[in-house]
């Protein structure tokens, strides 16, 4: 009677999740798991109404998306402008858009804490869509405010004896999270963009520079080949 090659069982024990590692060695190897791309547009101060603004098509260390010094780190992590990176698949279930005010310095850490930024805020929540563009196809995704963080301005601002204001307002976490039951799929080495459309009612922004933020979260899958 055999029992098998030593270590690997006929009849598997209950509840086994990861297959055995085989004693071969092998050509190829498959790393998957959950991982963000995000892209920022800066709007300055002006009028947006009819406008198209294209994010991740500036990758990191270049100028563009509204800003006028390179991207870093914290505005956006795609290395090559609107492209997936080669051998590496990736399937978006969910999309966040963040709406913040900006700085004279540009450092986007400004609290949002008056009304003239109160006021981009909401403007971009309800004027703000989001869509694909998959270099000739265009699919529009969502209003903003239906977004994941595109949830309606949240937060608390006072105001002391001097009228000076303290606090923070954002947009809070949205109900609905696009792509739960159907993630749509970004093959390795595919191009696209998401863009941040706005109508004909959409107001100027005002006063401050507004940064707007969307992320993709999903699921990335390489294969390396060792053989």
């Amino acid at each position: 009677m055999s029992y098998g090659s030593p270590g690997v069982p006929l009849i598997a024990p209950p509840n086994v999740g990861i297959p055995p590692v085989p004693f071969q060695q092998p050509t190829n190897l498959f790393r998957y798991g959950e991982q963000a791309i995000w892209s920022t547009y800066r709007l300055p101060v002006g009028a947006i109404k009819d406008s198209s603004n294209r994010l991740y098509a500036t990758p990191l260390g270049q100028t563009g998306q509204g800003f006028s010094d390179s991207l870093s780190i914290g505005e956006t992590s795609i290395k090559e402008g609107g492209r997936i990176p080669a051998g590496v698949a990736f399937d978006c279930f969910g999309l966040s858009c963040q709406i913040f005010q900006n700085t004279a310095g540009g450092t986007g850490m400004q609290p949002t804490d008056d009304d003239a930024a109160i006021v981009n805020l909401i403007n971009i929540q309800n004027n703000g869509v989001l869509s694909w563009d998959f270099t000739q196809t265009t699919v529009d995704i969502c209003p903003v405010l239906m977004a994941g963080a595109g949830g309606g301005a949240f937060g608390s601002v006072s105001t002391n004896a001097a009228q000076a204001s303290t606090g923070n307002m954002n947009n809070g976490p949205g109900t609905v999270w696009m792509y739960r039951k159907h993630a749509i799929a970004l093959p390795g080495n595919s191009t696209f963009s998401v863009l941040l459309r706005f109508g004909s009612r959409a107001n100027d922004i005002g006063t401050y520079d507004t940064l707007v933020k969307v992320s993709l979260l999903g699921y990335y899958k390489s294969v390396i080949e060792i053989g």
